[in-house]
């Protein structure tokens, strides 16, 4: 795997690759890899030629209080699992390099209506800092194809949308949320919480099976559904953040007669704010 720090580097080993015929694959990540990323580079390998990651842990995405400073940065490790997964290149960039002109210049791309719900309402700003980084990234890496996890599925769903919009020559691909053997979604934040409380964690996802089930069910009721998982998770020591059942095409707040839905989740656990999803097909 060979490693770049700089757009000029980057786009010189991929316009090679191009010359070749090559398809190329992305998987933008923020570091401090796990099983989850690594699943997303598998995924790129099927679908491509050359695999290309990054590496930016973005300060946009950030708002006041959050963890920036405290976000892990393990650049040595990543490279050496990036590599035992057959990644083909890194591209690390520094903070100059993907904002040359200061972030409070920084051109921003937004993605109305979607990206102002739910995790945008928690973290206002989040999904422009996401939208304009990965828009960033797919000029400097120009892939044909792109992998984001659906852990974060309205993330995912933001970068579709922003694809769409501006006409992006970008397939987009979902990757199924990794979990370990307890049902708990993989996350860098994970790493934050004690023993007890990855344990207690894996009650978030036990809400979204049990109301998955009961909708499956037929029940109906969805803001009481939503409202007796937040009761739980709140026994269980989380702090609540959102628990919306909605429509899968536009996150919209579920109906009646809709039939392909997503459950959304956010909740704090000690030092982590967790998030996780299910989907439903009625």
């Amino acid at each position: 795997m060979i490693t770049v720090h700089t757009i000029a580097e980057l786009r010189s080993v991929l316009n090679a690759e191009r010359r070749n015929g090559k398809r190329i694959g992305f998987v933008p990540t923020m570091g401090n890899l796990h099983e989850g990323h690594l699943q997303l580079i598998d995924q790129a390998k099927a679908s491509s030629d050359v695999v290309v990651s990054s590496i930016f842990v973005n300060p946009l995405q950030f708002g006041a209080g959050e963890d920036l400073g405290n976000y892990p940065r393990t650049l040595q490790q990543d490279q050496e699992k990036l590599e035992s997964r057959g990644c083909d290149f890194l591209f690390a960039p520094t903070d100059e390099e993907v904002y040359p002109h200061g972030r409070e210049a920084q051109t921003q791309v937004e993605v109305p209506v979607i990206s102002d719900l739910y995790c945008g309402a928690s973290r206002p700003g989040h999904f422009r800092g996401v939208a304009t980084v990965v828009a960033k990234l797919f000029g400097m890496v120009q892939p044909d194809v792109a992998i984001f996890g659906e852990k974060d599925f309205q993330q995912l769903m933001v970068i579709r949308r922003m694809t769409e919009d501006l006409s992006l020559p970008v397939e987009i691909q979902g990757s199924p949320i990794a979990r370990n053997e307890k049902g708990l979604a993989l996350s860098s934040r994970n790493g934050y919480l004690s023993a007890e409380e990855l344990e207690t964690a894996t009650v978030l996802n036990a809400t979204l099976r049990n109301a998955s089930e009961q909708i499956s069910n037929g029940q109906k009721d969805f803001a009481a559904i939503a409202e007796q998982a937040q009761n739980e998770l709140e026994q269980a020591g989380f702090e609540r953040d959102y628990y919306a059942i909605c429509r899968r095409a536009d996150l919209q707040p579920a109906s009646e007669d809709d039939k392909e839905l997503v459950i959304l989740a956010a909740a704090r656990l000690g030092p982590a704010r967790l998030i996780d999803n299910i989907q439903i097909d009625l």
